[in-house]
């Protein structure tokens, strides 16, 4: 099951109950419930009016307007509107979230896909998101769910409860908000990570760092770890490819380091647009002063999607040059993604240059790690081990 997608079928296996013998005989795919109605776990929902639920963070303004406090673009958003992500209605005076419960994608996938490198290496992690995003980039992979509204989705009722059934049958050990943009339906994600919580299993963000700071601070202590996506480090990259800004990003990235969550960073190097030695190199100094040189940083391969595709995959020599860069400036844990049998996917440590956990792509072919410390010279190494 790992890396693969769990379809409707499935996702009732997992998340167990009696209705699983009607989905078998094809009775729940239709449209949201009569009002007053609860879906059912695992009924799938596409098309018509979404009920939602009341948002959590927002406040009212004169004439039935509302501005959402959850993402720095602080939509001002009038009667019967919906933010920028799509996801978030006005309804009456009244904000929404449209996506709550409704899991457009449900994978079990190794923890190193995320990626993950310090967290609990070789686990899987139940990966779960809905539609929409607070950004659009035009290199977006997950495109046909991050830049469509929740209706033109087909999604799975799949209320926190479930999520942690379904986890929990699948024998992973943690749930992964993904894919999309965790941030727009903020409310699912602190919900199922309390539910997760007491269930003994970890809940873990992938996430663009767009985020305001009382909402993120609101959730971080339920979080095992937090992966923020550093588009580029450049203000005019967030602005003409990103539709977003660089700022609130490294605001982001210094309070989850505060808080004491376990944080990793990935950049997408799109050749030409922020593969600059000097960018990565200013990036690098930054992540070493600002956040401390054991927070790791992984450069991953573009491949051309969506938007973006007059441009051509990353070369693995750019890869390898800032990777060997980012590490001369001082980052003790600088990976390289999507480029399979590279050194750069394996953790060595920053002490005595042991191989400490030996990874080819998803695969942990070998983990030397003692109570988290190179067995060779006693260093500690960082992580959620």
């Amino acid at each position: 099951m790992s890396g693969r997608r769990i379809d409707r079928r499935e996702a009732l296996r997992l998340a167990g109950g009696s209705w699983a013998a009607a989905a078998a005989a094809g009775s729940l795919v239709q449209l949201v419930p009569a009002a007053g109605e609860a879906y059912r776990p695992g009924q799938r929902v596409e098309g018509g009016p979404i009920e939602g639920i009341e948002a959590s963070w927002w406040k009212r303004l004169d004439g039935n307007r509302v501005e959402c406090g959850l993402c720095p673009r602080k939509c001002r958003v009038a009667d019967r509107e919906r933010g920028t992500c799509g996801a978030r209605e006005n309804r009456g005076g009244t904000y929404h979230s449209l996506v709550w419960g409704l899991a457009c994608a449900l994978h079990v996938d190794p923890v190193e896909k995320k990626p993950f490198f310090h967290v609990r290496p070789g686990s899987r992690a139940l990966s779960y998101a809905t539609a929409g995003c607070n950004v659009e980039c035009k290199f977006c992979q997950n495109w046909e769910i991050s830049q469509f509204r929740p209706e033109q989705v087909g999604s799975v009722w799949m209320p926190p409860d479930a999520m942690v059934m379904a986890a929990r049958r699948a024998g992973a050990p943690l749930v992964a908000a993904t894919y999309s943009e965790p941030v727009i339906f903020w409310e699912y994600v602190r919900d199922v990570s309390k539910a997760a919580r007491k269930a003994g299993i970890g809940s873990l963000v992938v996430s663009n760092g767009s985020i305001q700071e009382k909402p993120l601070l609101e959730v971080l202590p339920l979080l095992e770890a937090y992966k923020v996506d550093l588009k580029s480090f450049r203000e005019r990259f967030y602005r003409e490819v990103v539709r977003g800004e660089l700022r609130p990003v490294l605001d982001t990235l210094e309070r989850i380091r505060k808080a004491g969550v376990w944080l990793e960073i990935v950049v997408l190097i799109v050749p030409t647009l922020n593969d600059s030695d000097a960018e990565i190199r200013d990036l690098a100094r930054w992540v070493k002063a600002s956040l401390g040189p054991d927070v790791p940083v992984h450069f991953s391969r573009f491949h051309p999607t969506y938007r973006l595709t007059n441009l051509p995959p990353t070369p693995v020599a750019t890869l390898d040059r800032l990777w060997k860069l980012a590490k001369a400036e001082g980052l003790e844990f600088v990976y390289v993604g999507n480029v399979p049998g590279h050194p750069g996917e394996s953790t060595d440590c920053p002490g005595c240059g042991a191989r400490l956990i030996h990874r080819i792509g998803y695969r942990v072919l070998e983990n030397r790690l003692k109570k988290g410390r190179c067995p060779d010279c006693g260093r500690v190494i960082p992580g959620v081990w």
